[in-house]
Order: structure tokens, then C-alpha cells, then sequence
């Protein structure tokens, strides 16, 4: 009688112990994902993040706070309560986000940040693009522009900031002014727009109605082309490529309506962000929740418009930098471009 029920407790251990693998095994992984807002840019970044996560059998629970930090951080607390294995979020505020940082990291959640990092606090891992190189390209676009106008690097250049309280914006016009600063005849005039429409618009109608503006340097054509040409309209002078009177307009994002207006003459560059591609974040988000470590150095993948890139140590975490595309004339129908996706 002994061995009978021994042996049946032994039965019931094993069924236990079986199903128990077979709901590990089942277990779906429920991450959450923080938008600052669904523009045509951050609409790309969520599907992008979706998309990668699906194609692991991942689910995402997405939220999104149009420019509201406060929003975005009772959203995250939402997402905290619900017991995902992971956040991602685009901050809003990044200095404001390190509150939810600081939320996630005592319920043992990892969180990352994806198109910018935060100010102040570390997160497991950044995947932006590389900002620096972006206003490097813009910069070196207007330098050549100007060149070929006056036959030397000289001229006065508008620069409309972003919200220099981020990383993005401070990166945007350091790798553009990392470069101006080269040229001390050529004159730049800064202003701030917080990612803000209206702001790029009086910008560009107080300055180049005041004075005479060779080109224009905007942080953001998802917020920023649409108004300054319309600034540029009203004053008559959004004048076509070739042109005399033409004002250069260079920017960074690499969105559809930056490509038709580059078509159309009225702008001359932009850096292309890797928007698509910025769900590559997932990868990693999995190697963490599997233990693994990640590793500082140079990522390359053939063929990949964001490559080489590079995963680097920094105050707020692991930063993996994604390369930008210099989108010119020449090079503006290429279907590589997350601009020229509908093509």
C-alpha cells in the first residue's frame, strides 16, 4: 500500500513539474511601449517597435501622451502596475522621465528609451539615431552651398533649435556647430523652438524678414518645414533651387514631406533618421531578459542604411547610435529612405 501511494505522489510530481514547463514555455512576453506623440515620425518608431516584438511572439501594450510628460508618467505607472517584463519610451520631458526611471527600477522592471535618452538618470539601453552626425551633415550641406554662392565659406545661417532641455537638440546642434565654428566668416543665428510649429514659423518670419538669411538649418522637418515655408512664403522668398534669392534648407528626420520638398526645390538636405529600424531595440531588450550581456562596440549589418553603428557606455546607459543618411537631390527617390516608404 505504501509503494502505491509513493508511487502516485510520484505520478502527481511529474504531471505538476510537466505542466508547469508547458506554461513556461507558453508564456507570452508582455512589454510596454511609451510614445511622446503618433506624428508621422513617432508613428514609424511604434511600428517599428511593434513589429520587431511581434516577430518574437511578444505582445506590446502601447500608450501614447501627445507632448504631455505628466501623462506619460501616470502611463508608465499604469504599465508598471500591470507587470510587463520591459518599458520602452520615447520621453517627453527627459529630464521629468527620470522619476519613471527611478518607478520601473524599484518594481524590477528594465526600461529603456528609444530615439532619445533621458537627462540625469541611466536607463538599461538608448537606441536614437546618431544626432551629432545628422547636424554634421546638414552643417557640411550649407558650407558647400555657401561656398559655391560667394566663392568662400562665408554668410549668415539661421539655426532653429529644437528643445535644447534633450539630448537630441543639444546633439543636433552641437555636431552642426561642431562644424560652423570652423568658418568664422559665416554667422549664425540660433533660436529656440521647443519642437514647437509656431515657434519655427515666427522664427524664421522675425529673422529673415530682418535680414538677409543664406540658409536655414532646422532640427526637425516633421515639425519644422511645413511652417518655415509658409513663414518663407509670406515673405516671398521661398524661392526654388537654382534661383537667385534661393534660401537653403537643411534639416533632419528624412520625412515624406522634407523628400517632396527637396523634389520640388524648395529644400536642399536633410539627415535621414533610421526610424524603421529603431525597434532593433527589441533584440536587446531579449539578450537582457535572457541574461546575456550586451556589449560596447561597433554593430554592422550589410546592407542596413543605419550601419556601421555603434553601442557605447554613457552617463545615462547604453547608447546605441544608428548613422543618418545625407538625403540630397541626388539621392532623394532611394526606397531605402523611411521617407519613401509609400513609393
Amino acid at each position: 500500500m505504501r509503494r502505491l501511494i509513493l508511487l502516485f505522489v510520484a505520478v502527481l510530481m511529474v504531471a505538476s513539474l510537466s505542466l508547469t514547463l508547458v506554461g513556461a514555455q507558453d508564456e507570452i512576453i508582455t512589454i510596454g511601449y511609451a510614445a511622446p506623440g503618433l506624428d508621422a515620425f513617432q508613428a514609424g518608431v511604434m511600428a517599428s517597435v511593434t513589429r520587431y516584438a511581434t516577430e518574437k511572439g511578444w505582445q506590446v501594450i502601447n500608450v501614447n501622451s501627445p507632448r504631455d510628460a505628466e501623462l506619460q508618467a501616470n502611463q508608465i505607472e499604469n504599465l508598471i502596475s500591470l507587470g510587463v517584463k520591459a518599458i520602452i519610451a520615447v520621453p517627453v520631458d527627459s529630464q521629468a522621465f527620470c522619476a519613471s526611471v527611478a518607478k520601473a527600477k524599484a518594481a524590477g522592471i528594465p526600461i529603456y528609451t528609444i530615439d532619445r535618452a533621458p537627462i540625469g538618470c541611466e536607463v538599461n539601453m538608448t537606441v536614437q539615431a546618431d544626432n551629432y552626425l545628422g547636424g554634421k551633415q546638414s552643417a557640411e550641406a550649407i558650407v558647400a552651398f555657401l561656398k559655391e554662392k560667394y566663392g568662400e565659406e562665408k554668410g549668415v545661417v539661421l539655426e532653429l533649435q529644437g528643445d535644447m532641455g534633450n539630448n537630441v537638440a543639444q546633439l543636433r546642434s552641437a555636431g552642426f556647430n561642431d562644424v560652423m565654428k570652423e568658418y568664422p566668416n559665416i554667422t549664425v543665428i540660433s533660436k529656440p523652438t521647443e519642437w514647437q510649429q509656431d515657434k519655427f514659423f515666427q522664427s524664421t518670419l522675425d529673422v529673415v524678414g530682418s535680414q538677409e538669411v543664406d540658409a536655414i538649418y532646422a532640427h526637425s522637418d516633421a515639425v519644422g518645414t511645413i511652417p518655415i515655408l509658409q513663414a518663407l512664403d509670406q515673405l516671398g522668398k521661398k524661392i526654388p533651387r537654382g534661383e537667385e534669392g534661393h534660401i537653403f534648407l537643411a534639416t533632419i528626420d528624412g520625412t515624406p514631406n522634407c523628400l517632396n520638398n527637396i523634389r520640388a526645390g524648395f529644400q536642399d538636405q536633410c539627415s535621414s533618421q533610421p526610424n524603421p529600424d529603431f525597434g532593433l531595440l527589441v533584440n536587446y531588450v531579449e539578450m537582457e531578459l535572457n541574461g546575456e550581456t550586451i556589449e560596447v562596440g561597433e554593430v554592422v549589418k550589410e546592407g542596413a542604411p543605419w550601419s556601421p553603428a555603434k553601442i557605447e557606455m554613457t552617463e545615462t546607459g547604453l547608447m546605441l547610435n544608428l548613422a543618418t543618411t545625407n538625403v540630397t537631390p541626388e539621392n532623394v527617390d532611394d526606397k531605402s529612405l523611411w521617407g519613401n516608404a509609400e513609393l
